[in-house]
Parts: C-alpha cells; sequence; structure tokens
C-alpha cells in the first residue's frame, strides 16, 4: 500500500496513513506500533527510493 501511495502521490507523510487504504488497517497507529521510532526515517527511505 505504501509502495502504490508514494507512486502515485510522489510521498508519503505519517498524516496519510489516517485516510484510506491505510485507515481501514489500523492508520496511524499501527504504523506506529510496527515501526515505532524509525518510522520517520523509514518513510523518509522509502520516499527516496520509491519516488525515483
Amino acid at each position: 500500500m505504501m509502495r502504490d501511495h508514494i507512486a502515485a502521490n510522489l510521498g508519503i507523510e505519517p498524516g496519510d496513513f489516517e485516510y484510506a487504504p491505510f485507515s481501514q488497517h489500523g492508520g496511524l497507529g499501527k504504523v506506529h506500533h510496527l515501526f515505532g521510532e524509525a518510522l520517520p526515517e523509514m518513510l523518509a527511505s522509502l520516499n527516496d527510493v520509491l519516488a525515483a
């Protein structure tokens, strides 16, 4: 889902997880639970790699 979101929107930010399809799978709370403090770095890395 993140790859598809970045491809369509040229990036992903924490607030994007509050909208579908992410909200249907736990939203920002679930992402924080899964990635914790690594979330900002992970999103920056995904944005760099997948938007290129």
